[in-house]
């Protein structure tokens, strides 16, 4: 069955506008400030990603201040910020911009309350904070890099929007950072004046395999592959079939791509219907970048995302879907809607 959702709306999220007092608005956006260590959210700074894009971060500490000889040193990070082609970027920055907050804080700006007043000053229900997960913690210091934020799936009134991070954490005086991340599943409804966040579901990829096979081997020592740390627990907890993995060491052959999402941190149901969604069955992964260039970029030959489409149907996915509908292939074969502008979808039986 195709991991399209239908045109209309499916459901609505509870509300998640909550009203803010002065002092609560004050404490948080100080707090915040200290977290981002910029002074313009819509501003870049040198070195910044192009839109819709996110840089390799830089080995400079993320804070302004230099670290102290005990302290470690995080890497700098830029805001996630939609490009050209996007639909409804509002509904993605509204997503980024929570996980964002969520996932990074300077020394002792970790912990529920600091976050809960952090979701808070977004105009967001303070409960969502308790639905991160392991994105929020008690280490000294977290920085976090969105590298892509994709959609689970976009309908009238609500959406999926998946915000793929990578995350460092460091507490003093121990020199070690802690290399992490995530696939958080954001739900969000349409609301006035901006779609509101009703829900938090982060990824849960599973213990890695005592095992793996040998295809998952292949994949795991591919640098044609680049699997977010998500996706690359995925794999490593053996639930991929080996289709999936196959398909993906012959599509590395051709030419390198970069997987956002693969079997965790995807919607257990094609969004907005009752069907059951290959992803996280350990049958599909979608890919947002195929040789260095953006699906969703308007500027990204076709011919380079459609080729790579049809490689992915040559090599035995049942249901193909991308930013344009393709003709030829078995019934059903290919599909485009809204919610696979941004990425192509490459799905198996078994």
């Amino acid at each position: 069955m195709a991991e399209q959702s239908p045109a209309g709306p499916a459901w609505a999220g509870r509300s998640g506008a909550m009203s803010r007092r002065a002092v609560l608005v004050g404490a948080a956006a100080a707090l915040l400030a200290a977290c981002s260590g910029k002074s313009g959210r819509g501003t870049a700074s040198p070195g910044t990603a192009s839109p819709g894009t996110s840089a390799a971060p830089s080995s400079a500490p993320a804070s302004s201040a230099p670290p102290s000889s005990t302290a470690a040193a995080l890497p700098a990070t830029t805001p996630w910020r939609p490009g050209p082609g996007e639909v409804q970027p509002e509904v993605k920055l509204r997503a980024v911009e929570l996980v964002e907050a969520l996932g990074a804080w300077p020394e002792g700006g970790g912990g529920a309350a600091a976050a809960r007043v952090k979701v808070a000053a977004l105009g967001l229900d303070p409960g969502l904070a308790a639905e991160a997960g392991g994105l929020t913690g008690d280490a000294g210091r977290a920085a976090l890099q969105v590298i892509d934020a994709q959609y689970g799936g976009i309908l009238t009134d609500t959406a999926s929007v998946l915000v793929v991070c990578r995350q460092w954490t460091a507490t003093a005086p121990d020199p070690a950072v802690t290399a992490g991340g995530t696939t958080v599943d954001v739900r969000l409804s349409r609301a006035q004046p901006r779609w509101t966040v009703t829900a938090l579901h982060p990824a849960q990829p599973g213990p890695a395999a005592a095992r793996l096979s040998a295809a998952a081997e292949r994949v795991l020592a591919e640098p044609r592959i680049q699997l977010p740390p998500a996706g690359l627990a995925d794999v490593r907890s053996g639930a991929v079939h080996d289709s999936v993995l196959t398909a993906m060491l012959t599509l590395a052959a051709r030419t390198p791509f970069a997987v956002s999402v693969v079997r965790s941190g995807h919607p257990l149901d094609v969004f907005g219907t009752n069907r059951p969604s290959d992803h996280p069955q350990g049958r599909a992964f979608d890919v947002w970048q195929i040789d260095g260039r953006a699906v969703v970029d308007p500027a990204t030959p076709h011919d380079l995302v459609d080729g790579f489409m049809r490689a992915a149907a040559a090599a035995g996915s049942y249901n193909v879907g991308g930013p344009r509908q393709l003709a030829g292939g078995a019934a059903g074969q290919f599909f485009s809607d809204a919610t696979h502008h941004d990425h192509v979808h490459v799905g198996f039986l078994s």
